[in-house]
């Protein structure tokens, strides 16, 4: 309980089938998902705004708090994945973003829905709103049965993209260390891409033709291990075994020339550093994304030509207004992130501020959370969404 809003937590449950399990432990067919509601001291009001992140944990993020605080109903809801997304399919965290939409208005009787995408949720909450508004999938990447039209989503009013980046596997990409020429041997790398190491004949800071090298050939490992996993499941299928999976590691997956090199999407973050610490020390510890894989996990949410959670793509096909906010000290979703997302959305359709100074989470900067705040609370107002 908060002298300001009161927190109550609230399962949400559906039943699914599926021929083989990709979460741990529970029955086969029942997806539960965790939901944190928090209400505010002066009534819930007529608008929620709904959280979720692929994999979840965000309920105590500053921000969901914050808006509570600010006087607006707010829903942190986990996804099935909750803190381990090797197995992760972004078509079912939409299904399950959906079910939290439906249970905000159907069960808790909320008018409104604005959907909260914050960092790795913006994608998300993008790729919900294009697939409510205009439908279109009915299978995964992998080309399994997964029908989100059939789900009838129900779309948001609106739209708040808070320290987003574009997508999983695009900011993936774009943090692959290109200079691994052996998957199987990730010491074998190419010592001209290879930037944390003291050999390399490329330092910062680098040149546009070095930057441009380096950025095409993390596509194209993306796309060797793309290669790699349709390959191995065609095999399965060849041989009868439809359902069957396959777990490996990705290495050195923290890799980008905006850690070392300031002027490359310059901000205010500081030089030598990503939002896990050391990149280099990141580079292959266990924390950086996509360390651990499945196959369909691969396609569905790291590959960068085969995954539809997409936010620019999407941001093009939705039509309910949006607000997108950027952190000018963020080290993790940088301002091309934040351009990009704007950018995407029809002229006029969305509005942009920065927060001057902010960090990714606003750790210590109350001033810097109340600012962004404001501004949510005020394009909401402009909305008629309070």
């Amino acid at each position: 309980m908060s002298k300001h809003y009161e927190r109550t937590p609230h399962l949400i449950a559906f039943t699914e089938q599926s021929s083989f399990k990709d979460t741990y432990a529970g029955p086969m067919d029942l997806v539960a998902l965790e939901a944190h509601l928090l209400t505010p001291k002066s009534g819930p009001g007529k608008t929620v705004v709904i959280f979720m992140h692929p994999v979840g944990g965000g309920a105590y993020l500053p921000m969901v708090s914050a808006l509570a605080k600010a006087g607006l109903s707010v829903i942190y809801c986990n996804s099935r994945y909750r803190g381990a997304d090797s197995a992760l399919l972004m078509e079912k965290v939409v299904a399950d973003l959906g079910a939290c939409v439906r249970y905000a208005k159907e069960k808790l009787g909320y008018e409104k829905v604005v959907l909260g995408g914050w960092s790795g949720g913006g994608s998300l909450s993008l790729m919900y709103q294009a697939e409510a508004e205009d439908p279109q999938i009915t299978e995964t990447p992998a080309g399994d049965p997964y029908d989100l039209v059939a789900q009838k989503l129900i779309p948001a009013d609106g739209i708040m993209l808070l320290a987003a980046h574009v997508s999983r596997a695009i900011t993936m990409t774009e943090w692959l260390d290109p200079s691994v020429k052996d998957e199987n041997n990730p010491d074998d790398r190419d010592l001209d891409l290879d930037i944390y190491h003291p050999d390399c004949p490329n330092q910062p800071p680098y040149s546009d033709d070095f930057v441009a090298r380096f950025r095409q050939a993390q596509i194209d490992r993306n796309r060797r291990i793309t290669g790699w996993v349709k390959t191995k499941l065609e095999d399965f299928r060849s041989r009868g075994m439809n359902s069957e999976e396959f777990g490996f590691v990705v290495h050195r997956t923290m890799c980008d020339v905006r850690w070392l090199d300031p002027n490359q999407d310059p901000n205010e973050r500081a030089p030598g550093t990503c939002y896990l610490g050391d990149p280099e020390t990141v580079n292959n510890g266990p924390v950086a994304l996509a360390r651990f894989n499945t196959l369909r996990g691969w396609l569905s949410q790291w590959s960068f030509d085969d995954s539809r959670a997409n936010g620019p793509a999407c941001a093009g096909r939705i039509k309910i207004p949006a607000l997108v906010i950027g952190n000018t000290a963020d080290n993790a979703c940088t301002p091309s992130h934040t351009r990009r997302l704007f950018e995407a959305f029809a002229d006029g359709q969305a509005e942009l501020h920065e927060v001057k100074g902010a960090n990714h989470y606003y750790f210590g900067q109350q001033e810097k959370m109340d600012e962004a705040v404001g501004y949510c609370v005020e394009w909401l107002q402009k909305q008629g969404l309070v």
